[in-house]
């Protein structure tokens, strides 16, 4: 009997209905079996910028260094192409998951699913709501930085560094992704407590360079006089470079641009004056994932954060650190 997507994806939602109702196999994340190599799976929310390449790269690149056979999936922005893909690696056998959650939200069904499959799930880079899903229990770690921590040493970068420039336009990312509502819990709480700061408009451009672009081109001219974008990711960033010189002005003059990321590109428009500065998000995550993976199947107890560590880069290093940007 050939198995449709379809089928699978009933099939895989009312095995998950029938677990909850009957309560979980595990009582905590399952465990992973000691072997010599794995079947793992890598469900990636996008490929559609530099950094999400540098990600699966990085994970593609240790997978082959170890000899683990790696099932990939992109969900092209789509959340429920992301359940869709942890489904079909449920019905491969893969031994442990690897996830990128898109949302914080709509996963949740996809890691209790996992779970009740007897897979562990080692969130990278996005985490989940922590009221519907904890480490340790419904799935094994997160990796990934401190999303909040990066908004604020953005903020606090830019009251320190100002000089006059207070009128703050905010370029959010995806509307409801951990990294978009931590960046901006980090920067508007900075920015909260300096009354000669104001952010004037707030909206999301969904981490994409061109949406950006036209968000940024709107609130420019409903706001001719703000003087500062904070883009959430490098691509919004760069696309509100864009749309400030098609205003007729000069990024980094007339606008302060600040970023979140750290790729190439941005580090350059730094050393170019066009980007004042950039928090480093590191996307190599292949070492730490795999690292983690293994030492969670010798039974070694695994925190339920790890934090990578992230760089800096302004005038004053940006040249000299651009070669070592992803």
């Amino acid at each position: 009997m050939s198995i449709t997507r379809r089928t699978l994806l009933l099939t895989s939602a009312a095995g998950l209905v029938a677990a909850m109702a009957a309560g979980s196999v595990f009582a905590a994340s399952p465990p992973l079996k000691k072997k010599d190599t794995y079947k793992v799976g890598f469900a990636q929310t996008e490929s559609n910028n530099p950094w999400r390449l540098a990600q699966t790269a990085s994970m593609q690149e240790e997978a082959k260094k170890r000899g683990w056979q790696l099932v990939y999936t992109d969900a092209a922005s789509s959340a429920a192409k992301q359940v869709a893909d942890v489904n079909s690696m449920i019905a491969q056998g893969v031994d442990l998951i690897f996830l990128a959650p898109r949302e914080e939200k709509p996963l949740i069904p996809a890691i209790k699913a996992a779970k009740n499959a007897g897979i562990p799930v080692i969130l990278l880079d996005r985490s989940v709501d922590p009221s519907l899903a904890k480490a340790g229990d419904d799935y094994v770690t997160f990796i990934g930085s401190n999303f909040i921590e990066e908004g604020q040493r953005v903020g606090e970068w830019l009251v320190a560094n100002a000089k006059g420039k207070t009128k703050i336009i905010e370029l959010e990312g995806t509307t409801g992704s951990s990294p978009a509502n931590d960046r901006k819990k980090g920067f508007d709480d900075v920015i909260a407590k300096h009354s000669d700061f104001s952010i004037v408009a707030s909206q999301t451009g969904d981490f994409a360079r061109d949406k950006g672009r036209q968000v940024a081109e709107t609130l420019l001219q409903a706001h001719p006089d703000a003087n500062v974008i904070y883009a959430h990711n490098d691509e919004m960033a760069i696309g509100a470079i864009s749309a400030i010189e098609a205003a007729g002005k000069v990024p980094g003059k007339d606008i302060l641009v600040l970023s979140i990321d750290g790729g190439k590109e941005a580090v350059q428009a730094v050393v170019d004056g066009k980007i004042a500065a950039v928090v480093e998000c590191n996307p190599r995550f292949g070492p730490k994932a795999y690292d983690t993976a293994a030492a969670y199947a010798a039974g070694e107890k695994i925190a339920p954060k790890i934090i990578n560590p992230d760089q800096f880069y302004d005038a004053g290093n940006a040249a000299k650190l651009l070669s070592s940007a992803y």
